[in-house]
């Protein structure tokens, strides 16, 4: 009984004879701690982040299969916090002392509480407070960053969430990577070629609850004249409002596109043997929406 009360003790600390075979630099202590669900299972995609008492990065980073982690940090205080999808996050104090083990034993998350849902209706995205960006890789070595200013998209949400549908069309030709010469050409036939296909559209009525506040919301993408199943993977941020107190709602999303799959290249080049734009395109989006009408 005994010792299992202090095997559950929070922040106990102890003498490093355990891992006295690790090298430990002058004026650091160990820290270490497993963490598990409320039914005592080890929850492996947790994260961690240890900082110091001005709030400043320490260290951080994922579990080991068993949910652990240990690191070697500089003596002094520091503030954890553990966080994983579907889970309330947990954060605490703790000190470590020089060449010393400080322990937390083990840390249970508990489920998070799913944020509200938007009430059942017609939806429209507000594009003032909304963004469509991209990703890509300029000749395999710089990202270049760009987005879309022109796009309108509406949402019908049904009572039951999975049942919702949205339709977003997006004007090709407002592609903007801030440089003119480029942006040009993105527009041309080597690329989008905006003259015959002047938007990109996508339609879903298919959202899947992943848990917590993630969604998947998988449709069909048409652009350069192909359509392909696309999936975005969605964070819930909730309901607020805004400065006329009217009611907003807001998600950020992602996904990752095949310029291949929608036969987007830049033949001329391909052919020369330079692939001037990386294989694969990032899309990121930040979404309000608002009731329709």
């Amino acid at each position: 009984m005994v010792g299992s009360w202090l095997g559950k003790r929070s922040n106990r600390t102890q003498r490093v004879d355990r891992v006295a075979a690790v090298p430990m630099p002058a004026g650091a202590g160990v820290l270490t701690c497993r963490v598990l669900d409320p039914v005592n299972q080890p929850v492996s995609h947790a994260e961690f982040v240890v900082m110091d008492t001005a709030g400043r990065k320490v260290v951080g980073g994922g579990l080991d299969p068993f949910g652990s982690f240990t690191v070697t940090v500089p003596a002094g205080e520091y503030r954890l916090a553990v966080s994983a999808e579907g889970y309330a996050p947990f954060r605490t104090k703790v000190t470590v002392e020089e060449n010393e083990l400080a322990s937390l034993g083990e840390v249970t998350l508990h489920v998070a509480r799913p944020t509200a849902l938007p009430r059942p209706g017609d939806w429209e995205i507000e594009p003032t407070h909304s963004t469509i960006g991209f990703t890509a890789r300029h000749i395999g070595l710089a990202k270049v960053r760009g987005r879309f200013n022109t796009f309108a998209g509406v949402i019908r949400l049904a009572e039951r969430a999975e049942q919702s549908a949205m339709h977003v069309v997006i004007d090709a030709s407002s592609i903007d990577t801030n440089v003119k010469m480029r942006d040009d050409h993105l527009r041309s036939a080597d690329f989008l070629d905006v003259d015959r296909f002047p938007t990109l559209e996508f339609y879903s009525d298919r959202f899947s609850h992943r848990g917590g506040n993630r969604w998947a919301v998988t449709g069909a993408l048409s652009l350069h004249g192909v359509t392909r199943t696309v999936t975005l993977d969605t964070e819930y941020l909730g309901v607020g409002n805004g400065m006329e107190g009217e009611v907003r709602a807001a998600c950020r999303a992602s996904t990752e596109l095949r310029r291949d799959d929608f036969t987007v290249s830049w033949q001329t080049m391909l052919a020369r043997g330079i692939a001037v734009v990386g294989p694969s395109i990032t899309v990121d989006l930040d979404v309000q929406i608002v009731p329709k009408g």
